[in-house]
């Protein structure tokens, strides 16, 4: 349980702070080199000729600038016997915190010009920093570099493999990967060989994020007295006043006689206001690296030292705490670690990519397993039935389960379909035929739901005889135990005495061949025409007949009532199914869109093999806000480049035999007042008439119970639609134990279905009808309230056998029920109730 919520939590986060984190990562790279490119782009500028005269002294030089700008100077930054630029700032103007900064020549004084790509750099900072966005900016970096760390240590467990000391399994990385398999390894590889960069970036780079972390940093690891100054000379900021005169010829002398002969770089830094001190950091020849500041503070008027703080005197804690910015880019250990750390920093965007590609590819295999199972009867437990065990850990397997449970039963063979996990050594004995579907998590691992099975009744003495079976394995051939875990279970099974049906089929990384043959193998057991490959979901278009606002004036959203027809007469579903919706953007978003691409909406463009306008085919698309990158392109590249909308789920509200599909939906709105694309589309958009493409969608978490009992249905808001389907089919079949559980706002405007529910209510169709209409009193009261009011009469019904099922939101609603439900019949019972299939849960 822990693993898999540190997973949900690990690419919660990365789809969320990755984006940033990846700009953070590419923004500092380039800072990091910002001197060297700097330099190149402007050699006549940053570079100077040495002269054997040496550089000037401060006073000289300050005097020259000073002579030439009419400005007072504030800092310096002067390399001794070097080729560069020296740096002179200026006295800021007031309000500002520094002021303007030009490229002097140190021999002679004279200015250099204004640097190319100085303000490019500027704007970097700033991106890394804090996003150009101020403190709000300072912020979200600060949030996602605490994620970073989260990140790198999550990221660490996760991947822990089996054989921890073997060094090949954490560093190499096989190219000859392709799919998900490759781009998990990058992924995971590249993550360890970045780990510790990354933590050292993050552990560093949050001191300019947080004044809490810094004080922590200074506390636990400055020398006496030394946190405090670590910053000397910013923010030193005194009562106003006119600046100090500075003696520069004594400030040179106490210089030269605190650093020594082996002087390479000074950075005097002036106060801005009279009676304060002024702060110098210079640099030896002998330093270890270009941040190993040593630090004077002294008085501006007369260059008597104040304080001396050298770097090699301080305790090695202390050194780190100066060597901050060293560590964060690397430069304390010069060069080499300078390109290591900027190189890294590249590779962030890689995992912000990968990551997404991952969760993307988990999704898409959700919908296949989903659309698998969809016309699959229920299962049975019967000893005749064909067992079908599978062990998943991305979804794949599940889905080819479905698939075989599919072909099987459409040649009348009855199937059970159960993953490993809920398989009981007596399962096994009883069953005359089982095909397993297994998956092998990396090098030869059992998926993480199957290391129960594993551990439990693999090894077990059993005898098996009477047992015919076969696998289909899948896995990675890239890893030296291909297909492990699965070829445990052949030959345990092989063991205990089962008969092989056929050889096992190993399929690398989704093979479509070996699929192939696993599907000709089941035609041959079936005595059926050789199968054609398993296909993709598909949408058809249902016509949109019914459009009814049903809770005119209330004070929330609007809600609709809306009825689709379909195609033809064969599409059925049972209660409790989903429908999957494409919606499309209405005309005018994508007028709105167009307007400053200069391409016009009639441009016609091939969309998945069909000629459409590009009009048509943008209001298929998401439509990004930011157009600026799109400009130029033709309209094929146009469509190319967007990516498709997503489908929208929503619960059925009738059943097959109302003749009319129907769903109950709330409009979204947005904070700017548009309306969400899903709902917008289905309830103001699309004309009534008009195709609207969807599928439906097998829930059978969700459909009534197999063997008829009392049912207890607990929804609020547009939850009513799932539940309404399963009355409706209730009633259908003549069962009046029904009791109904609705909340809402106001009884007046939100009361949906009234009539409807009311009539069941006369008719005894509906046993009890217990509503919740939170506004309709001084103190709100919601459905978990009723429930908890009726505590007695529902411990009575469920000791009479009564299924709960709850539908709605999952935020409020269902927790509050869940917690109600726990305080009446104790949270071991409600286990049970789940276990039993007495409790579903269909929520949002």
């Amino acid at each position: 349980m822990f693993k898999k919520t540190l997973f949900q939590l690990h690419w919660f986060f990365g789809i969320t702070a990755g984006l940033v984190l990846a700009l953070m990562g590419i923004t500092g790279a380039v800072v990091s080199f910002q001197d060297e490119l700097l330099n190149a782009l402007n050699p006549s500028v940053l570079k100077v000729e040495k002269l054997d005269s040496g550089v000037l002294p401060p006073a000289e030089l300050v005097r020259k600038v000073e002579a030439t700008e009419g400005k007072q100077v504030a800092m310096l930054w002067v390399g001794i016997d070097s080729d560069s630029a020296a740096r002179v700032f200026f006295t800021p103007p007031p309000g500002e915190r520094r002021g303007q900064m030009r490229y002097v020549d140190p021999y002679t004084g004279t200015y250099q010009g204004d640097a190319v790509g100085q303000d490019f750099f500027g704007l970097m900072l700033q991106l890394h920093r804090f996003l150009a966005m101020g403190q709000t900016g300072r912020q979200i970096t600060g949030a996602c570099t605490l994620m970073l760390i989260f990140f790198c240590l999550s990221g660490l467990y996760l991947r822990w493999p089996r054989k921890a000391l073997n060094w090949r399994a954490w560093l190499t990385l096989d190219w000859a990967k392709k799919g998900r398999s490759f781009n998990w390894d990058l992924h995971a590889v590249a993550g360890t060989w970045c780990m510790v960069f990354y933590l050292l970036a993050a552990l560093t780079g949050l001191s300019w994020s947080y004044e809490w972390y810094n004080k922590g940093l200074q506390t636990l690891f400055g020398d006496s007295h030394q946190g405090e100054q670590r910053k000397g000379g910013r923010g030193q900021r005194g009562p106003a006043g006119p600046a100090p005169v500075a003696d520069y010829e004594a400030i040179w002398a106490s210089i030269q006689k605190a650093a020594g002969p082996e002087l390479s770089l000074y950075n005097v830094r002036m106060p801005p206001a009279a009676g304060q001190p002024a702060t110098v950091f210079y640099l030896r020849t002998d330093s270890p690296h270009e941040r190993a500041f040593n630090q004077i503070v002294l008085d501006p008027t007369t260059g008597a030292i104040k304080k001396h703080e050298r770097y090699d005197d301080k305790s090695y804690k202390a050194q780190l705490l100066t060597s901050l910015y060293a560590l964060h880019v690397g430069s304390y250990w010069g060069l080499t670690g300078r390109i290591l750390v900027t190189v890294a920093s590249l590779t962030m965007p890689l995992f912000f990519i990968t990551g997404w590609l991952l969760y993307l590819d988990r999704r898409r295999k959700k919908r296949q397993v989903k659309e698998a199972r969809k016309g699959l009867a229920g299962n049975s437990s019967d000893a005749s039935s064909w067992l079908i065990g599978f062990a998943s850990q991305s979804g794949f397997a599940e889905q080819l389960a479905w698939q075989t449970a599919g072909q099987l039963q459409s040649a009348g063979l009855p199937v059970r379909v159960q993953p490993l996990a809920a398989l009981s050594e007596k399962d096994l004995q009883h069953a005359g035929n089982a095909l397993f579907v297994v998956s092998t998590f990396g090098d030869g691992e059992a998926p993480d739901s199957a290391r129960g099975f594993e551990r439990n009744v693999l090894g077990q003495p059993l005898s098996l005889r009477t047992l015919k079976y076969s696998v289909l394995a899948l896995g990675d051939r890239q890893y030296p135990h291909f297909c492990g875990f699965a070829t445990r279970i052949q030959q345990w099974l092989s063991e205990r005495g089962a008969q092989a049906l056929f050889s096992p089929v190993q399929v690398d990384s989704g093979d479509p061949d070996a699929l192939h043959q696993w599907q000709q193998h089941l035609s041959q057991l079936t005595g059926g025409a050789p199968s054609v490959p398993w296909q993709a979901p598909s949408y058809n278009n249902w016509t949109l007949e019914q459009r009814d606002l049903i809770n005119p004036g209330s004070r929330g959203s609007s809600v609709y009532l809306l009825g689709l027809r379909a195609p033809d007469a064969h599409y059925r579903w049972q209660a409790g199914d989903l429908v999957e919706v494409m919606p499309r953007q209405c005309a005018w978003a994508v007028e709105h869109f167009l307007e400053g691409l200069g391409l016009s909406a009639d441009s016609p463009v091939q969309l998945a093999g069909l000629q459409e306008t590009l009009a048509q085919a943008l209001a298929s698309r998401q439509l990004p806000e930011n157009r600026g990158h799109l400009v130029g392109m033709h309209a094929q590249a146009l469509v190319d480049a967007l990516i498709p909308l997503n489908m929208r789920e929503y619960s059925i509200a009738s059943i097959p035999e109302d003749g009319v599909l129907q769903l109950i939906v709330r409009q979204e709105r947005h904070a700017d007042g548009s309306l969400g694309i899903g709902s917008g589309w289905l309830t103001e958009h699309a004309p009534v008439g008009s195709s609207i493409n969807l599928r439906v969608r097998r829930n059978s978490g969700f459909h009534l119970p197999a063997e008829p009992c009392p049912l207890i249905l607990i929804g609020n808001g547009t939850g009513l639609a799932g539940l309404r389907s399963l009355l409706k089919a209730r009633i259908a079949a003549g069962e009046q134990r029904n009791w109904l559980f609705f909340g809402e706002r106001n009884a007046a405007h939100d009361f949906y279905c009234r009539e409807e529910l009311h009539g069941w209510l006369a008719n005894g169709d509906l046993e009890h009808l217990s509503l919740a209409f939170s506004r309709d009193q001084a103190q709100k009261v919601y459905v978990q309230d009723r429930v908890r009011e009726a505590a007695d009469e529902i411990r009575q019904w469920l000791a009479e056998g009564a299924a709960l099922y709850i539908c709605g939101s999952l935020q409020g609603m269902a927790a509050g029920v869940d917690q109600a439900l726990i305080d009446i019949v104790g949270a071991e019972a409600l286990e049970r109730l789940i276990e039993q299939g007495r409790y579903k849960r269909d929520v949002y």
